[in-house]
C-alpha cells in the first residue's frame, strides 16, 4: 500500500510544480500581476485556472484513497486485490491529470474520474470486508 500511496505524493507534487511554473512564467510575461495571489483576484489564464483544479482535485477523492491504505496498512489487510485496486486507482489519476493538463477532454477526464472513484469505493469494501472476515 505504501508504494501506490507514495506515487499518488508523486502525482500531487508534479501537479504543484506544473503550476508554479505556469504562474511564474505569467508573472514574469506581464499576463498576471504578483498582487493577484494575495487574494487570488483578477482575470486567471486557463491553463493557470486547469492546473490550480486539477491541484485541488488531487486532495478531494484521493483523501479517501490515503484514509484506505492507512486503514489496510494498520489493519496489515494488504491483499493483492487491493494492491491492484490501489494501483488502478494511481493510474487513473495518472491519467485524469494528464488529460486535464492536456486537451481537457472532458468526456476521457470524466471516464478516468469515476474509474478512480470506483477503484476508492472497491478499496473501502475490500478493506470492510476482509476486517469482518477476522
Amino acid at each position: 500500500m505504501l508504494y501506490p500511496m507514495f506515487a499518488m505524493v508523486l502525482l500531487t507534487f508534479a501537479v504543484a510544480i506544473h503550476l508554479f511554473r505556469l504562474r511564474v512564467k505569467a508573472v514574469k510575461s506581464g499576463e498576471l500581476r504578483l498582487s493577484q495571489f494575495r487574494l487570488n483576484t483578477g482575470e486567471t489564464p486557463d491553463a493557470i485556472v486547469q492546473a490550480s483544479r486539477n491541484y485541488t482535485n488531487l486532495f478531494e477523492v484521493p483523501v479517501l484513497f490515503y484514509a484506505a491504505g492507512l486503514l489496510a496498512i494498520t489493519l496489515d489487510l494488504q491483499t493483492l486485490a487491493l494492491m491492484i485496486t490501489a494501483w488502478l486507482f494511481v493510474v487513473a489519476r495518472i491519467i485524469h491529470s494528464w488529460i486535464h493538463l492536456h486537451g481537457n477532454n472532458v468526456i476521457h477526464r470524466l471516464r478516468a474520474y469515476m474509474l478512480g472513484n470506483i477503484c476508492v469505493v472497491l478499496m473501502w469494501i475490500l478493506i470492510v470486508l476482509g476486517y469482518a472476515a477476522r
